[in-house]
């Protein structure tokens, strides 16, 4: 799928996403500490059952579970000489899941390494890291590609850049911000939008962090500067830690869809849910949206 095709889709409506991967696998049974992509492909069905179930409730594109699956985060659990072979398997089982009836997009997502001044990355070596995970996602058959939770605009842009080099899939671009619209490492939603847009971005916008109850001022400035599709992908509400260390979030679907809704009228284009959000989240927005 091109940048131009993305945006015949959303001159349709506002494009379904997915919702949250990562804390549907903890409910699952992923224990901390051990690499979300090797544990998925280690217990298939678990991520089958949760994007079947996505698909089924709206979802018009679906998130592979590569979002860790670059060299630097891979590094953690020793298995950075994968990087290829994990991205491509999670790619075919996320495949199987759609099965023609969804879209699927290679998820990418920050190293977590500042780059220079503030931290010693450097564009060329960030460049490179996104580069090989891209290849894989390309070459094992994404439909598109979307950078997500990311932390600041400079590092998307060098994502965004790897991206080009090679392929023309059309890549949607979203940070992690604050209430505000700041992002941690530089830059905000705004600016994101702008920046990476004229880059060559199919959609940008934001995801994670809070709930949808604290983005219609963001998701409006957003708008009022964006040439392409603004993409808000929230968490359900803001969490509380129980005393076991689980994150147990604060908005449940019915609210989570009305207050979509409202972002939806305030120029949100592709919508849909972050941590602590399930394949019903997606629905009662479907069904809301309708």
């Amino acid at each position: 799928m091109t940048r131009e095709e993305f945006w015949t889709l959303a001159e349709e409506g506002a494009v379904l996403l997915d919702g949250a991967t990562g804390s549907n696998l903890r409910r699952a049974g992923l224990p901390v500490g051990v690499s979300p992509e090797l544990w998925i492909l280690e217990h298939p069905q678990v991520l089958l059952e949760l994007q079947r179930a996505y698909v089924d409730a709206g979802s018009q594109i679906i998130y592979a579970p590569t979002f860790g699956g670059n060299r630097i985060n891979l590094m953690n659990y020793g298995l950075e000489e994968q990087t290829v072979r994990l991205n491509t398997a999670l790619v075919r089982l996320s495949k199987e899941a759609a099965g023609g009836r969804a879209l699927v997009a290679g998820n990418l997502t920050t190293t977590g390494k500042a780059l220079e001044p503030v931290g010693e990355m450097t564009y060329g070596q960030l460049y490179g890291i996104y580069q090989e995970q891209i290849s894989a996602l390309a070459e094992a058959g994404v439909d598109l590609l979307a950078v997500e939770t990311m932390m600041g605009v400079e590092e998307t842009a060098a994502a965004l850049d790897a991206a080009q080099s090679v392929c023309s899939l059309a890549v949607l671009c979203s940070l992690s911000v604050e209430a505000d619209g700041s992002a941690l490492f530089d830059g905000g939603a705004a600016e994101a939008v702008s920046t990476l847009q004229e880059m060559g971005a199919a959609a940008v916008g934001v995801n994670c962090s809070v709930g949808p109850d604290q983005l219609e001022a963001v998701t409006a400035g957003m708008k009022a500067v964006a040439q392409v599709p603004v993409i808000v992908k929230p968490n359900a509400g803001m969490p509380v830690m129980t005393e076991t260390g689980e994150a147990v979030y604060s908005m449940g679907p019915e609210d989570f869809a009305r207050h979509m809704r409202t972002l939806v009228l305030a120029g949100a284009g592709a919508v849909g849910g972050c941590c602590g959000t399930t394949p019903e989240y997606i629905r009662q927005m479907r069904d809301t949206l309708r």
